[in-house]
């Protein structure tokens, strides 16, 4: 039975991007529950106010509880000063659990930390694979997975992945997506194509071709494999180029991906075939891009996910996906990241409209964050935890 006096502590890992819509959802569910006081960590890997502060505002984050601030670096390095920076919040708050989504560095390291220490860990997104070791992630989410105590899967083929690596079925839990719990509480807080694009400082006679609802192409890029291999780079701005000559092309760019762009002088030849390149955009912008285009090239794991629970079709730029439930029932395409594939891909996009969604996959259905919380609570609450104020954990601890 819950002890309502003392809530057990679940402390909520969040570092990048993508961790902000999830932790969101899962938040707001714990929140509700007598039984459980989630304490949000944020650490820092994304901090610029494009990237991280703009979505904590949109999404009604609270302000973190604990900010690690701990930047930019190599892989190696950020994922060990997360984890010397995170070890001491841990054992300051004594949670009862870990909560970690996604599978960038932030959820790698802070599940080492937890494991190490011997406190319960849940991963949200669990079971997710590409099979292409060559993906940083994909390391991520292999050994977070084989660390977790609690794996919540957002869709069914994830299960058989997690059997095959060893980890028992009484360890999984499948409750579906909550990223679509994000995305269908802010579907009618969208902000218009043509805000973003005054606020962008697009002039209006350049923006006029770009606010016709289901025309325009939106594109995002950040892996390194698509934007720091130089050939690999020119080769998907060529196909791109050629695109943008068909149809209004809107690019947001992530700050590595402009970057490149500007060293391999890239970006002049967008905009010379029409694209028009837009800085980072904040998650209510982005949705209300993609609920506004026709199609969507992207290599994001997430863009996969909310095309298709949009229902707008998309070209994943890549030659595999850890999502394969957006390409067998939703609006995903896998279009390899080479002129002539973009290209053949789009004529036929041009022929049939694109790939349409056969239907929402299984648990998409917003309440995803709600079944986390109930297992969280048939586990933890009531838990013994250390009497400790929690106005306590408020901060940043020395590095």
């Amino acid at each position: 039975m819950a002890n309502h006096s003392a809530p057990a502590r679940i402390l909520c890992i969040a570092g990048a991007r993508p961790n902000f819509m999830k932790v969101a959802a899962v938040l707001a569910a714990l929140r509700r529950r007598d039984g459980l006081m989630p304490i949000l960590v944020h650490t820092g890997q994304h901090y610029d106010p494009q990237m991280s502060g703009q979505f904590f505002e949109e999404l009604g984050l609270p302000a973190p509880d604990v900010n690690l601030e701990v930047g930019s670096g190599s892989h190696a390095t950020q994922t060990a000063e997360i984890m010397a920076r995170f070890d001491p919040v841990l054992e300051r708050v004594a949670p009862a659990c870990v909560l970690v989504v996604g599978d960038v560095n932030s959820t790698l390291a802070c599940a080492l930390v937890a494991a190490k220490r011997g406190v319960p860990l849940a991963h949200v997104e669990a079971g997710l694979r590409s099979y292409d070791r060559t993906m940083p992630e994909e390391i991520n989410r292999v050994v977070t997975d084989q660390l977790a105590d609690l794996l919540f899967t957002s869709e069914t083929g994830a299960l058989a992945n997690l059997q095959r690596e060893g980890i028992p079925a009484e360890r999984v839990h499948f409750v579906g997506n909550v990223m679509v719990d994000t995305l269908l509480a802010n579907a009618e807080r969208a902000i218009p194509v043509a805000h973003t694009l005054a606020t962008s400082g697009v002039e209006p006679a350049r923006a006029a071709p770009f606010l016709e609802a289901g025309h325009p192409l939106l594109v995002t890029l950040h892996r390194p494999s698509n934007v720091d291999d130089p050939s690999t780079l020119q080769g998907l701005v060529a196909g791109l180029c050629d695109l943008a000559r068909l149809r209004p092309m809107l690019f947001v760019l992530h700050p590595r991906s402009r970057a490149r762009l500007e060293q391999a002088g890239l970006g002049e030849q967008l905009e010379a075939a029409g694209c028009v390149l837009l800085p980072p955009q904040g998650y209510l912008a982005m949705l209300g891009l993609q609920r506004h285009v026709s199609l969507v090239l992207t290599d994001s794991g997430g863009i996969q996910e909310e095309t298709t629970a949009l229902g707008i079709p998309c070209f994943t730029l890549r030659t595999t996906t850890e999502r394969p439930v957006t390409v067998e029932e939703g609006t995903n395409q896998l279009v390899p990241p080479e002129p002539d594939a973009i290209r053949t891909a789009f004529g036929t996009f041009l022929k049939n409209g694109g790939k349409g969604a056969k239907r929402r996959p299984a648990l998409w259905d917003g309440m995803a964050a709600e079944r986390i919380a109930t297992v969280l609570d048939h586990r933890f609450a009531g838990a013994r935890c250390p009497s400790t104020d929690v106005s306590s954990f408020k901060g940043t601890p020395e590095p």
